[in-house]
């Protein structure tokens, strides 16, 4: 039982950090990440409470609390993705949904009081407010044509078996054992996981197979490693020394450990860094580069611009500018692809390297960027001309932050500060993301018209 609980664990923990390292700003990757690692923590802590039975009662009274984060989690996940627009109404509205079944099912919870039977109207009521959420918002997402087929295909599965693996886990009918029931409730929630990877890489344009592949091989080798020797221990001690607990604990914290150290190598690379080479930025600034790189490689796609639509390119045009000011995220778009780009390394004579490529990208968004800007000899103006280049220049090409939380115009230049004064006091946050979509778009079609791409059928 404690090996079938590790696997469902490492795959579930490994899972939740893989998306969140994909990129943490990004609500749907994290909230899926909260879903699978709070998930993991669940199968451990019942694998030690089946284990102990001096602390059995008290870690079946945690456990019904903690069985109710990845539920509500899961439900913000397709919530999150059947939102139709990014504005703030309709993000506060999804924030008092998700509250809302959040209170519900800790209500049951609370009425509940543990995981063990007998069947409870507390553990109804949680059922109940899981399924009927989660399959509502399950409804909603595939109903979205923005979807990729393959996604909407994994979520209507997955979301099918989680809400009848709740069943199994949060009604203790003692006809499945709990261990059984964590175990088939991990695949359901480990095929989300996988649907929420699929839309992150179908959203950015990257290919998903290689990577995942790369991370998931290291996975079973430092869980394999780690893991290993606890459950040997655990075959040694027999079912019921009094060490059993011990060693059980040791087990999921030594796969949680070596899991996470392997998912964020390169952030743990970049402190290391920081402590080694502190009078050297330079150098540390060379090596993160060359770390960054080496990551996005796996992302590429071979023909990444084959059968792209106008809407798709559009897209990937605004995904590009957002990643002005990050080459490792820019050597893996899609637009690296563009032939403009082996033409100006041509004529450069430089190699057709990922890094070069970017690079031109980054120069390429830069020249489009400069064609928004009105002729009329100035640097900067407030007029309506004037929107969409301000729009994309100051925040992505000269590195202004009016937004941020305790942001300041300290360091910029007069024509910049100008800039800074104008969005902090005249222009909402949301006009201005209105205001990029659009120059996006523009910034897309030049592109576009100035460099053959190939269009869906």
């Amino acid at each position: 039982m404690a090996a079938l609980s590790a696997v469902v664990f490492t795959m579930s923990w490994w899972l939740g950090l893989y998306l969140l390292a994909r990129d943490p700003r990004k609500p749907v990757l994290v909230l899926a990440a909260i879903g699978l690692t709070s998930f993991a923590v669940v199968v451990a802590l019942d694998a030690v409470r089946v284990s102990s039975a001096a602390h059995a009662d008290l870690l079946s009274r945690i456990e019904i609390y903690l069985v109710a984060v990845p539920a509500v989690a899961w439900f913000a996940v397709l919530a999150e993705l059947a939102r139709p627009c990014d504005s703030w109404r309709s993000r506060a509205g999804e924030a008092l949904l998700i509250a809302v079944v959040a209170a519900a099912v800790l209500a049951g919870a609370l009425l509940a009081g543990s995981v063990d039977g007998p069947l409870r109207a507390g553990h109804w009521v949680m059922f109940t407010v899981i399924s009927l959420a989660t399959l509502g918002a399950m409804l909603a997402t595939v109903l979205r044509r923005s979807q990729p087929q393959p996604v909407a295909g994994f979520v209507i599965v997955g979301t099918l078996f989680f809400a009848l693996g709740n069943a199994i886990l949060i009604i203790p009918l003692g006809l499945v054992p709990s261990w059984l029931a964590l175990a088939s409730t991990g695949c359901d929630v480990a095929l989300l996981g996988l649907a929420v990877a699929l839309w992150d890489s179908f959203d950015e344009g990257q290919a998903l197979r290689a990577d995942m592949l790369r991370s998931f091989a290291a996975t079973v080798v430092v869980a394999g490693l780690f893991g290993g020797q606890a459950l040997i221990g655990l075959a040694v001690v027999g079912p019921d020394s009094s060490g059993r607990t011990a060693l059980t604990v040791l087990l999921f914290t030594s796969l949680a450990v070596a899991v996470a150290i392997h998912v964020f190598a390169d952030p743990l690379a970049g402190v290391l860094d920081r402590l080694a080479f502190w009078k050297s930025p330079v150098l540390r600034a060379d090596r993160a580069a060359l770390r960054s790189t080496e990551a996005a490689l796996p992302l590429r796609k071979a023909g990444p611009l084959d059968d792209v639509d106008d809407d798709a390119f559009a897209r990937l045009t605004r995904r590009a500018l957002g990643h002005y000011g990050d080459l490792s995220r820019l050597v893996a778009s899609p637009l690296t692809g563009l032939s403009e780009i082996d033409v100006r390394l041509a004529r450069r004579g430089v190699p057709d390297q990922p890094l070069e490529r970017a690079n031109e990208l980054k120069a390429l968004l830069a020249d489009s960027i400069a064609r928004l800007k009105p002729r009329d000899g100035g640097d900067f103006g407030k007029s309506d001309e004037w929107r969409y280049y301000n729009a994309l220049y100051f925040p992505y090409v000269v590195g202004v932050r009016a937004y941020a939380q305790n942001a300041t115009a300290s360091g910029l230049d007069p024509v910049a500060r100008q800039a800074w004064q104008w969005f902090v006091t005249e222009v909402p946050q949301r006009s201005l993301h209105n205001w990029q979509n659009a120059a996006a778009r523009l910034i897309a079609a030049d592109l576009r018209g100035r460099v053959p791409v190939a269009h869906a059928s």
